[in-house]
């Protein structure tokens, strides 16, 4: 096997593994804060989505991994009056997680990529949109947002994504 193969194949497994293990980060947070849902999908993501646009709030159905329903009456997430309503006590949690271990336990040196639907999210909701930091190697979360992220950071790297 040549070296362009072994490094091609090297970045295949990483980048496997990174998908699973942020995933898995994600799904132990979502265990570990019951009153967190995950985000929905399909017809009843669908209905979410268009419940904010009828109120003047517009994001990516990708932009966040969970919703706060602090209400404590069932949803009828396919009852479009109803959802115009709840969507206005929503808040909607994009997860971070880390299995750094030079992330110490007030997440400084916590390194991690917001995409551009996310700050869109955050600017949209305001106060209804949360980032949960998490270091799944102690188990710590931190609930913050945007704007408050930003203010701690000791740097920022904007890149621009392409595909073609």
């Amino acid at each position: 096997m040549d070296a362009a193969t072994i490094v091609a194949l090297k970045r295949e497994h990483v980048k496997r593994l990174a998908n699973q293990k942020g995933a898995a980060g994600e799904q132990a947070a979502l265990a570990a804060n019951a009153h967190f849902i995950p985000r929905p999908t399909g017809k009843t993501l669908q209905a979410i989505i268009a419940a904010l646009a009828e109120i003047g709030i517009k994001i990516k159905k990708t932009s966040f991994d969970a919703i706060i329903i602090p209400e404590i009456a069932p949803i009828d997430f396919l009852d479009p009056t109803g959802m115009r309503e709840a969507v206005k006590t929503m808040i909607f949690v994009e997860i971070k997680t880390s299995n750094q271990a030079r992330v110490r336990p007030d997440f400084s040196g916590y390194f991690f990529a917001f995409t551009e639907g996310e700050i869109e999210a955050a600017e949209a909701l305001g106060d209804r949109h949360k980032v949960m930091l998490r270091n799944n190697i102690t188990g710590a979360t931190l609930l913050t947002s945007v704007p408050e992220l930003l203010a701690r950071a000791r740097s920022t790297n904007w890149q621009l994504s392409v595909q073609l």
